[in-house]
């Protein structure tokens, strides 16, 4: 798959499953609609709003409602408490659906190591699936610091380090506290990036979590911008682990984005980008994707609450 172009890639592999998502069991209906005709949210992770979010969170919510955004997914809690969170959300008339929590934190913080504070605000700002942003970083990796690394010579280090046994406590670390979470009425799920598909031990992260995570546990939020970064095709991820994916970060990329597997990309609005979401779409929702949120990765050309709008009109006037 790496070795075709990423359009190509993408093109065929939509293409192809175009012809069955048509008459797919839960397939939305052809030629309308798509949120509107399905009933879904265009939602919106609050990463996508950077510090901007953190320094005018009553106003920079205010406009994402007013974009018309209804749904948002956390990123952090922007330097407020769960309950400061809730209130800015009902203000907006937000709901909080899904929130990223951390393997780790510091002290008082939110984290899959606290996740019984982590149900707990859940209960208060109103979310029911709780993701893991990415995997657990082995403490042998995150206590080295190389004078003059670069962030990027880092992450590349990084990849190089993870072992299949790092993978497989990541696998585990999801099990044990999706049994919690699911004890307490909420979800739990991961969320990938491009370094789930580099090579490792014959396999890759990526089929390790999605072999050794329980089904009835743990789903799975696909950022559809670091698939294609990785040079994989979302739409045969779909039906190759048909089910596993429950939500989906709607992102964009530019045709000079360069397969990597070190957190890499050329972003670009929703729509903007070289992914068909005409046909993604609706191929994710008959794959069981009901939580679809727009997300976008600086650098940015414009002003991001700008680019969320851009996003949120292409998506809200999507045909599929």
């Amino acid at each position: 798959m790496i070795g075709m172009s990423r359009r190509g890639l993408i093109g065929a592999g939509l293409a192809a499953g175009a012809v069955g998502v048509a008459g797919a069991a839960g397939a939305a209906s052809p030629k309308g609609p798509f949120f509107r005709g399905n009933n879904l949210s265009v939602g919106l992770q609050l990463y996508t709003l950077g510090a901007d979010l953190a320094a005018d969170l009553d106003g920079m919510l205010g406009q994402v409602a007013k974009i018309g955004y209804r749904t948002v997914e956390t990123a952090g809690y922007v330097g407020r408490t769960p309950q400061q969170l809730r209130a800015a959300f009902d203000k907006a008339g937000l709901s909080c659906t899904s929130a990223h929590v951390p393997a780790t934190a510091a002290a008082g913080q939110p984290s899959w190591a606290n996740i019984d504070q982590v149900i707990a605000d859940a209960k208060v700002i109103g979310f029911a699936h709780v993701v893991l942003p990415m995997f657990e970083v082995p403490k042998r990796i995150a206590s080295v610091h190389i004078e003059g690394e670069s962030t990027a010579d880092s992450r590349e280090r990084m990849v190089r380090s993870l072992t299949v046994d790092d993978w497989k406590g990541t696998a585990d670390l999801l099990n044990a506290k999706g049994k919690a979470l699911k004890a307490a009425g909420l979800t739990a799920g991961y969320h990938n990036h491009n370094i789930e598909f580099a090579p490792v031990g014959g396999t890759t992260g990526l089929e390790i979590l999605l072999k050794g995570t329980d089904p009835a546990l743990v789903s799975f939020e696909m950022d559809v911008g670091w698939v294609v970064a990785a040079g994989h095709d979302p739409f045969a991820l779909l039906k190759t682990h048909a089910g596993r994916f429950k939500q989906m970060h709607v992102k964009d990329v530019k045709a000079t984005t360069k397969t990597n597997f070190a957190f890499r990309q050329d972003p670009t609005e929703v729509g903007s980008g070289i992914i068909d979401w005409k046909k993604l779409l609706p191929a994710a929702y008959a794959e069981g994707v009901r939580g679809f949120f727009v997300e976008q990765e600086p650098p940015f050309e414009r002003p991001r609450i700008e680019a969320a709008k851009l996003c949120f009109d292409y998506l809200n006037a999507v045909v599929a």
